[in-house]
């Protein structure tokens, strides 16, 4: 019976069924506990040992920054825009997250064989759905809990205020969020969708994001406030917490008895369909899950990525965009490159995106001094170097299978240099288009700044593509000092060597610009460490392209 519909109560063996597996599962439920208690019992060391000081120091702060009547007024005006951004944030994540898992997700084994057997599905799928509402309901809480303090902390309410405000978002948003995932998971037509939508759903993001830093400013828009609250559970949940940090939003009461109402009668209706998941759907979202555990698990990253991205590709229409072919051997890389990049555009609103959250984090750090302003600048280096590397996909893509590059006239290792050419000059392009507006205030050294910090990342992307399977045995080779064992931070390095020594090298160069006043030495110095550090990026990506060759 591989049908969901040949079920009938005639034949119900279900009981039966559930009673044998789980005394089949007994021995493998107990290790599992065990090894998720070890788990749970190391990160609650972990908090406690690093988290807790953080926590501190970040509360301090924020109540000496809150002290201070400006930054008092910034936190209250960002607010309305600030709570929607975060809440229409969850939907897309929700949304996005069911095109590959989704609230209804079963093991391989159950997915493969007993839903093809006499079973009642709802009474094996719907203890799935509840588990995943439940889980969602903790996060949302303990998230509410959070929000409250923050609250408490920085003035805008008292504790107890400051919690009752943000229950109802912790409670409802994320049952909403679960519910929407559920009907992208049920229904393929839907999730179609929205793969077409998000690069919209994403527009709609920046543009909150924009206006956020617009009101704290001090350039607010009441209107659109307003729209924003009343436009639908994203606003009525950010509504209490707007009335109760002191701002305009005086109907809370309604809109929250509207949040309630539509959660509850959300949740009803997708309880009640949670059994109708398609099990073709259940079983592509087992495999995929499956994969992605155990590679977690080898900390294989790349891999994941590669089989989440698989999954949320599926169903879509793939475009067959094409450029003139180039007559020289030496331009076929950047031609299929570029070609690579015009087929998938969404990499190429990523690193836009990318590039301009660099560039929005190199204006503050302009304003700032200190280590604020050192902070600020690796976070901006950090956003340009994701920026290039969503250009540099085709390196990647050949490195992780070599008879990929079995077309190739070139040797595998000067191949892997050709890649790096697309991904600097788009990236520089990016680069030179972001720093517009601040050569239009006056700082025209932008211009040459941003845009040769691309070269240098696009070399640590593609050393990062070469450097050959995950190296797990550094986690183990044991280096024991009086603060423990340092292991996992030789692996750590050894895994994000690339991008640790490109920021790192032009954060030096690039604060040294900002403390100097951008100087015609600064300057000179900052394009003459940015090509140095590209030339010795290349070096040793040949080096690793020859190596992952020969093995």
């Amino acid at each position: 019976m591989s049908d969901e519909t040949a079920w009938t109560p005639e034949y119900d063996r279900t009981s039966e069924t559930l009673r044998w597996l789980r005394d089949k599962r007994r021995s493998h439920r107990s290790r599992r506990n065990r090894d998720l208690g070890v788990i749970g019992y190391s990160l609650v060391l972990l908090a406690g040992g690093y988290g807790t000081t953080f926590v501190y120091r970040f509360a301090k702060r924020l109540e000496h920054a809150a002290a201070h009547g400006d930054a008092l007024e910034a936190i209250r005006r960002t607010l309305p825009a600030g709570l929607v951004l975060l809440a229409l944030s969850l939907v897309v994540l929700a949304a996005r997250d069911a095109l590959w898992r989704g609230p209804v997700i079963v093991p391989g084994p159950d997915a493969a064989w007993l839903l093809s057997q006499p079973v009642d599905r709802a009474r094996v799928l719907r203890p799935y759905f509840r588990l995943t509402a439940g889980l969602a309901v903790v996060a949302g809480v303990l998230c509410a809990v959070a929000g409250g303090i923050l609250l408490h902390l920085t003035g805008l309410s008292s504790l107890g205020t400051g919690l009752a405000s943000c229950l109802p978002a912790g409670l409802c948003l994320p049952l909403l969020a679960v519910v929407l995932a559920l009907q992208v998971e049920r229904r393929t037509s839907l999730g179609i969708r929205v793969r077409a939508w998000t690069p919209y759903a994403v527009l709609l993001l920046v543009m909150l994001v924009a206006q956020t830093g617009w009101a704290a400013a001090g350039h607010r828009l009441p209107v659109l406030e307003q729209v924003e609250l009343w436009s639908g559970p994203w606003g009525w949940a950010a509504q209490p917490v707007v009335h109760a940090a002191g701002g305009s939003a005086h109907t809370w009461p309604a809109a929250v008895a509207l949040l309630v109402v539509l959660t509850a009668a959300a949740t009803r209706y997708a309880h009640t369909v949670s059994a109708t998941v398609p099990t073709t759907q259940l079983r592509a979202r087992a495999a995929t899950a499956t994969t992605v555990a155990s590679v977690m698990w080898s900390v294989e990253l790349r891999a994941a990525k590669l089989a989440v991205s698989e999954a949320l590709g599926r169903d879509g229409h793939k475009s067959r965009r094409r450029l003139p072919t180039p007559r020289s051997k030496y331009l076929v890389v950047m031609w299929r490159d570029a070609v690579a990049l015009l087929r998938a555009p969404g990499r190429v609103g990523s690193a836009a995106l990318w590039t301009a959250a660099g560039a929005a984090t190199s204006g503050l750090a302009a304003s700032l001094d200190g280590r604020s302003r050192v902070a600020a600048v690796v976070m901006a280096l950090f956003f340009g170097y994701l920026a290039v590397g969503q250009l540099a996909e085709s390196a990647r893509w050949e490195a992780d299978d070599l008879r990929r590059s079995s077309w190739s006239p070139f040797r595998f290792a000067t191949l892997m240099l050709h890649h790096a050419i697309v991904p600097a000059g788009l990236g520089a392009v990016l680069a030179c288009l972001a720093a517009i507006p601040f050569a239009l205030k006056g700082a025209g050294w932008a211009l040459l700044v941003m845009p040769v910090c691309a070269l240098p990342f696009a070399a640590a992307s593609i050393v990062a593509a070469v450097r050959g399977p995950v190296r797990s045995e550094l986690l183990f080779i044991g280096i024991p000092t009086p603060f423990g064992d340092l292991s996992f931070f030789v692996f750590l390095f050894w895994y994000a060597a690339p991008l640790l020594i490109s920021v790192t090298t032009l954060s030096f160069a690039l604060e040294a610009v900002l403390a100097h006043g951008a100087g015609v030495e600064a300057l000179a110095c900052m394009v003459l460490v940015s090509l140095a550090l590209t030339a010795v990026l290349l070096l040793g990506a040949s080096h690793l392209a020859r190596k992952l060759r020969r093995h």
